[in-house]
């Protein structure tokens, strides 16, 4: 029979999804940045029109 409790304890995660999910996060955050500095741009580009 299968020890459940034991076999998570024995568990370590594969280094390469870790490294995936990290790539991922990150790419994701880069590109709400992206965004952001787009809008930030397009906001002082019409208050200099403005003026």
């Amino acid at each position: 029979m299968i020890d459940y409790e034991e076999e998570l304890r024995k568990f370590e995660p594969i280094q390469d999804v870790a490294d995936a999910e990290g790539a991922i996060y990150n790419r994701e955050m880069t590109d709400v940045l992206d965004l952001l500095k787009e809008m930030m741009k397009e906001k002082r580009s019409k208050n200099i029109r403005r003026k």
